[in-house]
């Protein structure tokens, strides 16, 4: 039998690297033979764009590159499935593309919603007695996907926020006056990201001085008397908050939402800007970091990659195994000495669901995190990867579609 795996919602840096997984492992199986990459994620199913890897990918240095390329290879998408009863024509394409390529078994790599994709898959395939196995790999920066410890993705965007904040807080002290830094991080709902940003606090540094995740409480007065108070005790004050905090002006969010529903969010960093201006007065500036916290490959986690082959290469195993309508998890077993095992679960159970930051380990002033949330991160933020280069730039795996 042959084999596909496709990539779907926002890239990773580690993304890759589990397709990797899925190839190697496919490549060592004597019961697989072609092994196939869907374009631009189950869309590329759908309209049967499929492209044959095992032609693509001719050497352990092509398996190298892909691993510390950025983004997804195979392309991506936010398409929502409908339900069987309500499209089945969109169900029939997908099957007669299986059939058409002998697909036996189909690996979807993303988060929440991509499972929400290999939930309905799945049933519709045993519901009809079709013999195709479907397993799902996680990966998300937002480390937001529950009943797994953490996402592939999100410890090298952990180790990108805090190495660029860390050289934020050089840059911002430069000068001898009284000055904020707002650091605007992505996560909508869920502020693992941007509570990851204490690690520095293990290497000694102060900053960030200020942590605000979307599961604790806020108020602009409460958010320029804690600026204040820092203000007090230091010249520089950095602060680092994610997109997706409330406030009671929601004059920064878009109003605009994607095909699942969820609001594209940017701007509270420039609206806490302005309101230090307004009330406090003093130098300020508010970075958005945007994608960069997803594509920065050149300061990838060697944890983080490491782990997201191993779960893409687990997959494997498990539809291998007789798995179908599951996704791939890790289970910790001990944060010193680190280590994780490899588990799975019903995709239903994780699809379209959150998985936020305990609030536990939010400080009681909703302003930093818990010894206990550090411990969690730094693990995973560890080891680094020697990248290809050339003319003393990274060097990328593409294909071309």
């Amino acid at each position: 039998m042959n084999i596909a795996v496709a990539q779907s919602g926002g890239p990773t840096v580690a993304i890759n690297a589990s397709l990797v997984g899925v190839f190697k492992q496919a490549a060592l199986d004597t019961e697989i033979d072609k092994i196939y990459g869907s374009l631009n994620g189950i869309e590329g199913i759908i309209n049967q764009n499929l492209v044959e890897l095992n032609e693509l990918i001719k050497s352990d240095d092509d398996l190298e590159l892909i691993k510390t390329t950025p983004s997804t290879v195979l392309g991506s998408c936010r398409y929502k499935m409908p339900a069987p009863e309500s499209d089945p024509a969109v169900y029939e394409k997908i099957i007669d593309c299986f059939k058409k390529y002998n697909i036996g078994a189909f690996f979807y790599i993303g988060g929440n919603d991509s499972m929400d994709t290999t939930d309905k898959l799945s049933k519709y395939t045993m519901q009809n007695g079709i013999d195709i196995k479907v397993i799902g790999i996680p990966k998300t920066i937002d480390n937001d996907l529950c009943f797994t410890d953490h996402t592939p993705g999100f410890g090298s965007a952990a180790k990108y926020l805090a190495t660029t904040l860390q050289e934020i807080v050089r840059d911002s002290a430069v000068y001898d006056l009284k000055s904020v830094t707002v650091v605007e991080v992505m996560g909508r709902h869920a502020g693992w990201l941007t509570a990851s940003s204490a690690v520095l606090h293990a290497n000694g540094e102060t900053a960030p001085h200020l942590i605000y995740l979307p599961e604790s409480e806020f108020s602009a007065e409460k958010f320029i008397n804690d600026v204040k108070a820092q203000l007090e005790i230091r010249n520089s004050v950095i602060v680092a908050v994610s997109e997706g905090i409330k406030l009671d002006n929601a004059s920064y969010r878009s109003g605009k939402v994607d095909n699942f529903g969820h609001e594209y969010l940017s701007g509270i960093g420039k609206l806490l800007e302005n309101l230090i201006t307004e009330k406090i007065g003093c130098k300020v500036r508010s970075i958005e970091l945007n994608v960069m916290q997803r594509c920065s490959s050149h300061l990838c986690s060697k944890t983080d990659i490491d782990e997201a082959v191993l779960i893409g290469e687990s997959g494997v195993k498990a539809a291998m195994q007789g798995q179908t309508g599951k996704m791939m998890v890790f289970k910790r077993v001990s944060n010193n000495p680190y280590k994780i095992e490899i588990d799975s679960v019903e995709a239903s159970l994780v699809a379209n669901a959150e998985k936020v930051f305990p609030k536990e380990w939010i400080c009681a002033d909703g302003t930093n995190v818990t010894d206990d949330a550090l411990e969690y991160f730094l693990p995973l933020i560890n080891g680094e990867i020697k990248i290809k280069t050339q003319n003393g730039l990274p060097v990328h795996f593409k294909i071309n579609k």
